[in-house]
């Protein structure tokens, strides 16, 4: 499923959102998309809370990659992304799809039941042939067990609760959350949450707590409407006690 957001980031006011919901600049530039393909099969398909927190990591994963900064062969590739609208897709592959998808360059990122691959951002209309062919549409995922409360130590990416989303647009709304948050941190933030293999929570809200978590200051993805839902937010990131501390609501606590 494709994503293309807008976000509300404290420590960027001062720039352009590259989720900027008006024509900007970035609009004018030629557009980017970060693939991310999911491996789905029929018979063993992975927990949908599981599916999330791996695409969120894959997400961060390439962005502390060397390859992605500096000097590296995906850096350009990289910053030109970054100068239009963040638009990421998600798609799913099984048998043989996801063993043509993974002969790429990209990066697999494994949770406990799921795994998804990340690639470097192509043009919009520059799909490689092995992930051009693979199914958007119709990504939905189960719990087969109640998730796990988020674990305070790591940052939470909230779920706006009252949105019906598939999974693969739900992945691609936390990717954007994950994003958010490693823009706002400090290189030595991000080293820590990089080498502890980035911990993170993905729940859903209750009501109270979205409207707590909107008002509070923290980076908010907000949907540009243009696939499943209207215009409006989606997801708060949320920092953890010990590794991407955000300021906000729970470092208030």
């Amino acid at each position: 499923m494709s994503s293309d957001d807008t976000s509300q980031s404290p420590a960027r006011e001062a720039s352009p959102s590259p989720f900027h919901h008006g024509p900007t600049d970035r609009d004018a530039a030629p557009q980017y998309v970060l693939p991310l393909v999911v491996h789905l099969e029929k018979t063993a398909p992975p927990a949908r809370t599981d599916a999330l927190r791996t695409a969120a990591r894959a997400v961060l994963t390439i962005l502390a990659d060397e390859r992605s900064t500096g000097e590296g062969e995906w850096a350009g590739a990289m910053r030109d992304w970054e100068d239009a609208r963040i638009r990421k897709v998600v798609r799913r592959a099984r048998g043989a799809e996801w063993r043509k998808a993974a002969e790429l360059p990209g990066i697999t990122v494994t949770g406990g039941s799921a795994e998804v691959r990340v690639y470097p951002p192509i043009p919009l209309d520059g799909w490689p042939k092995e992930l051009a062919k693979l199914q958007v549409s119709g990504t939905d995922l189960d719990d087969p067990e109640p998730p796990a409360a988020p674990d305070p130590e790591g940052p939470v990416l909230w779920l706006n609760p009252e949105l019906e989303m598939s999974a693969g647009k739900t992945m691609a709304q936390v990717g954007h959350g994950a994003q958010l948050a490693w823009w706002e941190l400090s290189d030595t933030e991000r080293k820590a949450w990089r080498e502890a293999g980035f911990p993170l929570s993905v729940a859903t809200a209750t009501p109270e707590r979205w409207r707590e978590l909107t008002a509070s200051g923290l980076p908010v993805v907000r949907d540009a409407g243009f696939t499943e839902i209207a215009p409006g937010p989606t997801v708060v990131a949320e920092g953890g006690l010990r590794f991407c501390p955000l300021p906000g609501v729970r470092n208030r606590r």
